[in-house]
């Protein structure tokens, strides 16, 4: 496993437990600023685990593609989900 898919994996299993740690404040009628903020960190452990997973992927596909005839297509593809993460 690459050292980028080991950060986002980390990034993925701390979000994990932050999501039981919500579901539990929830059930414990905790203060809503608090569960808030608890959703807060834990989206933006999400968007830190997706960076270094395209961080990878520019690293590895986009650079292995460089050298290939399908670069237009791994071009598209980058475009694609920046679109996506700017909605």
């Amino acid at each position: 496993m690459s050292p980028e898919r080991k950060k986002a994996m980390q990034n993925l299993k701390t979000v994990r437990g932050q999501i039981d740690g919500i579901i539990k404040m929830l059930e414990d009628e905790r203060y809503c600023i608090d569960i808030s903020n608890q959703i807060s960190a834990s989206t933006s452990l999400l968007k830190k685990a997706n960076m270094h997973i395209l961080s990878g992927h520019l690293h590895s596909c986009i650079k292995s593609a460089m050298n290939e005839d399908d670069m237009n297509e791994k071009l598209q593809e980058i475009e694609n989900v920046l679109a996506r993460l700017m909605k």
